[in-house]
């Protein structure tokens, strides 16, 4: 039966990433220690569809100075560079979710989904408010804003406008004796008014 523990004259046996094997070598030329540890090909393999890419084995020191000199960015332009560094790279392209018109100009992948007993759309009519009908966009915060304000979805600049300055004069302290109690709401009338005033349904 093997040991199942690491022998008392190797406790690094189970140093992460080792990886023993009898008669194998480090890579690094005059290195004659063994090769325990997997590092990428010297010549800067990289992974592709054909499997993960050539590598080669290293001992512990050799493997320690590799990854001391590692430089992620090595045979990038500038541009790659600062593209790479970006804090948003990789979320270039919107989800239909988060599309500032609900992805509307293209119809989902489940559009043809059908639903004989209208169990699922009749739901969400009910829960979500139904489009403007000028046609124009509205999204998410948009919808919490109208909310916010007591709005309907097809309100217009007008309404809007009339709406913000008849809550402002209710929360105002200015207009309550000085009672500050309603700042919180104020704040959040606020909020949705700058939001909708810029949203492309109120342009």
């Amino acid at each position: 039966m093997a040991d199942r523990h690491p022998r008392k004259d190797r406790p690094n046996a189970r140093f992460h990433g080792r990886v023993e094997a009898q008669g194998r070598l480090c890579a690094e030329p005059g290195c004659d220690r063994p090769g325990e540890f997997r590092a990428p090909a010297a010549d800067g393999g990289r992974p592709s569809i054909d499997g993960p890419g050539q590598y080669r084995w290293l001992c512990l020191d050799h493997v320690r100075a590799f990854n001391a000199g590692y430089n992620y960015f090595k045979g990038m332009s500038p541009d790659e560079i600062h593209d790479a560094q970006r804090p948003f790279a990789g979320w270039e392209r919107e989800t239909r979710a988060f599309s500032a018109n609900g992805g509307a100009d293209r119809p989902p992948r489940w559009a043809d989904f059908a639903d004989p007993l209208d169990a699922i759309g009749a739901r969400f009519r009910h829960a979500m408010p139904q489009e403007r009908k000028d046609g124009r966009p509205l999204s998410g915060r948009d919808r919490d804003a109208l909310r916010q304000l007591g709005l309907e979805v097809d309100a217009d600049r007008t309404a809007l406008r009339k709406r913000y300055s008849e809550l402002v004069r209710k929360y105002h302290p200015d207009r309550n004796g000085g009672d500050r109690s309603k700042e919180d709401e104020l704040q959040k009338v606020i909020a949705a008014y700058q939001q909708l005033k810029a949203a492309p349904a109120f342009a």
